[in-house]
């Protein structure tokens, strides 16, 4: 895990006065279900996910990721506190950058605004460390199914990586913090052993917390989107309606949780 993180060459972000990333939406509709969001997109990721459409912010890509002010984020942040439901952290993976996440994240608690972060829940340690200094009021991620594909890694590190999110559920789950669980749906893989048996394990974690909701929806590919394998997800992506139906009835079936499919994502 360690290698990975390394491999990323991320520029030195240990500067608490920067965060490396895209950019911002001051007024988001459309990043937290039923939420409005500032949201900021951050750079850099330890997941290689063939579908992923924000790939170039995962690879840290010049022409895509800068450094970002923080001062300057807070201030558009005060003009909107009064508007907005979450700071919601994006990327890319933002926990990738947990020392200067850190410090920003005491700054916006300072101010009085909630905390979302989309997480790909796989770096454990540092998450629990913002939990237990509450810095943490919401989590989105993605239940990537079967892991081995959707992940992007050889078999034995996407094993690892697996073993962190189950990990990264039970975090959430013991600190009682709402969870915007997305369940992302490929084309083809909904009735395969390993897509069951992820799904089954993931779920077991979180089928009776409360604050947890579902979101099932297409992994969408090209056009709509610019995936950073586009001939993997010429395969697996776009899924049929009643692919995203069966997913829906599993969680249900499952689980005590509310499931909402997203049959069209905007991105």
């Amino acid at each position: 895990m360690e290698t990975i993180t390394k491999s990323l060459r991320l520029p030195n972000t240990h500067n608490m006065g920067y965060l490396y990333g895209s950019g911002w939406k001051s007024i988001s509709m459309v990043d937290v279900y039923k939420s409005v969001t500032f949201t900021l997109w951050l750079c850099g990721c330890n997941l290689r996910c063939p579908f992923c459409h924000n790939w170039h912010l995962a690879i840290n890509d010049q022409l895509f990721c800068r450094p970002l002010d923080v001062k300057e984020i807070i201030e558009h942040v005060k003009t909107t506190k009064n508007l907005i439901d979450y700071l919601h952290v994006t990327g890319g993976e933002p926990i990738i950058q947990f020392i200067p996440l850190m410090y920003f994240l005491r700054e916006i608690r300072e101010i009085g605004v909630k905390i979302s972060i989309n997480t790909n829940l796989t770096l454990v340690n540092p998450l629990k460390k913002l939990i237990e200094e509450n810095l943490v009021d919401h989590i989105a991620t993605d239940l990537k199914s079967p892991h081995r594909m959707l992940y992007g890694h050889d078999a034995r590190t996407s094993d690892k990586l697996w073993e962190m999110f189950l990990r990264g559920l039970e975090l959430v789950k013991d600190n009682d913090i709402p969870l915007e669980l997305r369940i992302p749906v490929p084309r083809k893989l909904v009735n395969t052993k390993d897509y069951i048996e992820d799904l089954s394990k993931a779920l077991s974690i979180i089928k009776d917390h409360r604050k947890t909701y579902v979101i099932v929806q297409p992994l969408l590919g090209y056009p709509v989107t610019d995936p950073r394998n586009k001939e993997w997800c010429s395969e697996y992506c776009d899924p049929e309606p009643d692919e995203l139906e069966y997913v829906a009835s599993y969680v249900r079936d499952q689980t005590s949780l509310q499931v909402i499919i997203k049959r069209h994502v905007t991105l």
